[in-house]
């Protein structure tokens, strides 16, 4: 199916054609033509399949045709969890609008704020954000929502989990209700199902094949290996497989920094990204990395939302997340738009029980390797799945249930249990029955 049968305009058809894109992905197929007839929508999809396009598409389209924005005022306002991720959706916005006399701002934390302040003086369409950096917009009267009419959650799961929900809730508040909310995310688990439910109105859920699962187009695989002899192993493998270009994720930003410092003493160029540094840093990171500067870009989960690197090869786990579904984010950064990727992760032994979470929510036991030098002194046990949950059946259910089974133990029907009805009679006590 090409873009063209969505009821997609042509201004919009000309920039999906000059970006090479000619066929919508699944979830852009099902989530387009629902949120061109105004319903909300909760959306989940395996990352690098293309969730950005399939809301920006028709907002920008519904937007063409709508009124001018006033000063001070935004139209859509998109949220991200981080600075990388709302830099990135402004810039797909800008490219699929190329050809609409359509307005676009970011703004996030870590660079100053009166130039921000500056561009919105005159309103804008599309508003993408962080949820801090807005907060302080909205404390300085910077920006008016009376023109809203679309508010979009990109990364849904971490915008509504505990750390971002109370910020979440101050900006829903106000928001004017009468606007189209639309939800993304390539997971979503069952307590963030409930929670999004107050920001929506008859939602329509869609899902393309099953949630939190990695791309097939990633092969996994993991090393199990003594904690200090990581950084050793990770050198060794560069060196071996004479890797060019990987992303490598660490837990924290201090282990970020120590990790990429070490990688230096070893004759691998190797840079740091996290939340630590400021824009500028990061920025210089990522420029680096992307030109072919460096060979290694060590980072934490700041950059698992928000790096979208064309071609990415290959993505390890210097240390394994705490939450699971980190780490489909994670890996998600290789394997993206249909692309052959690698994920590998160095697993220590007292990393056991975040790789039984991982193994468990993507219902996948990896593959085992050792390597050559770098056998574990401690071992790494075993880690089966667990059985899936059965449903527990309802009680007055398994009550029934109990009962027929007792009934038939004992021989007596449920109809025998039953009271009999008294036959009718008439004035002289005699049955009326023949």
């Amino acid at each position: 199916m090409p873009f063209s049968k969505l009821d997609l305009i042509q201004p919009l058809l000309d920039a999906l054609h000059k970006s090479g894109y000619t066929t919508p992905s699944p979830i852009q197929q099902k989530v387009i033509p629902l949120i061109l007839n105004g319903r909300d929508i909760m959306a989940a999809a395996q990352t690098g399949t293309g969730k950005t396009a399939g809301f920006a598409l028709p907002v920008l389209q519904r937007l063409s045709e709508g009124k001018r924005v006033s000063a001070n005022s935004a139209r859509c306002l998109i949220l991200t969890p981080t600075r990388e991720l709302a830099e990135q959706v402004h810039q797909s916005v800008q490219k699929y609008a190329a050809n609409l006399s359509l307005k676009s701002v970011v703004v996030y934390g870590g660079v100053k704020i009166n130039p921000q302040m500056l561009k919105l003086r005159r309103g804008t369409d599309v508003l993408v954000a962080t949820p801090g950096r807005l907060l302080d917009l909205m404390e300085q009267n910077a920006v008016s929502f009376t023109d809203l009419e679309f508010l979009v959650l990109d990364e849904a799961d971490r915008m509504l989990d505990m750390g971002f929900l109370p910020s979440i809730k101050r900006i829903i508040g106000k928001l004017p209700k009468n606007r189209q909310t639309l939800l993304f995310s390539a997971t979503f688990s069952e307590s963030i199902k409930a929670i999004s439910q107050q920001f929506l109105t008859n939602p329509a859920l869609v899902e393309t094949g099953q949630t939190n699962t990695t791309a097939t187009t990633v092969k996994q695989w993991i090393y199990p290996v003594d904690k200090k002899q990581k950084p050793a192993l990770l050198s060794y493998l560069i060196g071996h497989h004479r890797w060019d270009q990987l992303l490598v994720f660490v837990r924290t930003r201090r282990g970020a920094n120590r990790l990429s410092v070490d990688l230096d003493k070893r004759g691998i160029k190797a840079t740091a990204i996290h939340g630590g540094k400021s824009q500028g840093a990061r920025n210089r990171a990522l420029a680096e990395f992307k030109s072919g500067e460096v060979t290694v870009l060590v980072a934490t989960d700041v950059a698992a939302r928000g790096l979208d690197i064309e071609q990415m090869p290959l993505v390890i786990n210097y240390d394994l997340p705490n939450v699971a579904e980190d780490y489909v984010h994670r890996i998600g950064r290789t394997g993206r738009a249909g692309e052959k990727g690698s994920a590998i992760s160095l697993v220590s032994a007292d990393e056991v029980d975040d790789l039984r979470a991982i193994q468990d929510l993507i219902r996948q036991q990896l593959e085992r390797r050792i390597a050559d030098g770098f056998e574990p002194q401690h071992s790494l046990p075993e880690t089966p799945l667990k059985s899936p949950r059965k449903k527990k059946p309802h009680k007055k259910k398994l009550a029934k249930a109990q009962l027929n089974q007792a009934n038939k133990k004992s021989g007596v029907s449920q109809n025998k249990n039953k009271r009999r009805k008294p036959k009718p009679t008439n004035k002289a006590g005699k049955s009326n029955r023949t």
